[in-house]
């Protein structure tokens, strides 16, 4: 399966092939998952937010589960203080997925209930982070996604 070049740093993933399919190694959960397009942008945004950001792996959750309205929802990327606190969310879409409204609304849903400082929406080709003051009732897009 050949997977489009992102804008993000070029990173060396580790793979493996299991019964046809190929899988890649993630980091932050240590275990193999099946090679998406969107776990294709999502281990890169991870490599990206470590190598090039200063985010520890240790800090990071992956696909973390949150209610909202009584149902399950999994935030791609959820970024954590050293204090144990949400601080980031990540959503990750496929490269040809358009990064839409529908994609701020599904990240703004899980923001209901982590209440982070800064969100982030990426397709891997283009990334979106904006900071929100709750006291203001403000957000911000930034030009660049904030060093750890």
């Amino acid at each position: 399966m050949d997977f489009p070049k992102l804008n993000l740093p070029n990173v060396e993933l580790k793979t493996k092939l299991v019964n046809g399919t190929t899988q890649v190694f993630d980091v932050v959960r240590k275990k193999y998952f099946k090679l998406t397009s969107e776990e294709w942008v999502r281990q890169h945004f991870i490599h990206y937010l470590n190598t090039d950001k200063n985010y520890p792996i240790s800090l990071m959750g992956i696909e973390k589960m949150l209610k909202y309205n009584n149902l399950k929802k999994r935030a791609d990327i959820v970024i954590y203080n050293k204090l144990g606190d949400a601080t980031m969310i990540v959503e990750c879409k496929a490269p040809s997925v358009n990064l839409n409204q529908d994609v701020f609304y599904q990240i703004a849903r899980y923001n209901f209930v982590l209440k982070v400082k800064y969100l982030v929406v990426t397709n891997g080709r283009m990334h979106y982070c904006c900071s929100i003051d709750y006291r203001k009732k403000k957000v911000d897009f930034l030009e660049d996604i904030p060093v750890f």
